[in-house]
């Protein structure tokens, strides 16, 4: 689950770079999102075999930036449980 929410992070994190016309390195990403530069980058290797990231440029495709426009308006999930969320679990 929590690899779908960062992956829906990292899509609007390069939407809302892409569409000011500012390049984003991983770490800004990783920094942005709030995980790890690893787990960013797992992302968005898997986005790039799916056809939503150019990896190597660090920018959305077509179909990319068509999945985070549609997502503009949505309140995604944290990435991260708060605490008090986790004793409930355990």
């Amino acid at each position: 689950m929590i690899d779908r929410t960062v992956a829906s992070h990292v899509l609007r994190e390069l939407a809302r770079h892409q569409l000011r016309g500012r390049a984003v390195r991983l770490d800004e990403l990783a920094g942005a999102v709030g995980v790890r530069r690893e787990d960013v980058r797992a992302v968005v290797t898997r986005l790039h075999g799916e056809g939503h990231v150019d990896a190597k440029r660090m920018r959305l495709t077509m179909t990319g930036l068509a999945l985070a426009v549609s997502m503009r308006s949505c309140k995604l999930p944290p990435v991260r449980m708060a605490p008090e969320a986790l004793v409930a679990v355990a």
